[in-house]
């Protein structure tokens, strides 16, 4: 009879438990707005750490907190080009050289095409 009384309440898809008698977790709410001029408040627990930025809700671009406290800007080093990688393995000397070797054979080689 036991198996007739659940048959079709999907177990495991909803809860029978109730609120009643149960305590959330402190909590805090925190304000964030984006460079568009969003604002909105995100809950969190109230030993959790505050991220200094948050994804806006309605565009996507990163939100900064209100309350004043801005990211530390992290140190970014600049890009490196094939130039710069170049200059690691060679010197100028090096470099001027290699060129007036590749263009003595580039100049013979249109002297026998000519």
């Amino acid at each position: 009879m036991g198996e007739r009384a659940l048959r079709g309440t999907r177990l495991g898809a909803t809860s029978y438990e109730n609120d009643r008698n149960t305590d959330l977790a402190p909590r805090q709410e925190v304000s964030y707005t984006c460079p568009k001029g969003h604002r909105f408040e995100v809950p969190l627990a109230a030993e959790a750490e505050i991220p200094a930025t948050w994804e806006c809700r309605m565009c996507g671009a990163t939100a900064v907190r209100m309350d004043g406290e801005q990211p530390e800007s992290k140190k970014v080093k600049p890009p490196r080009t094939h130039w710069d990688m170049l200059l690691e393995r060679r010197s100028i000397e090096d470099l001027e050289e290699v060129l007036n070797e590749r263009l003595a054979v580039l100049r013979a080689q249109r002297r026998k095409s000519a």
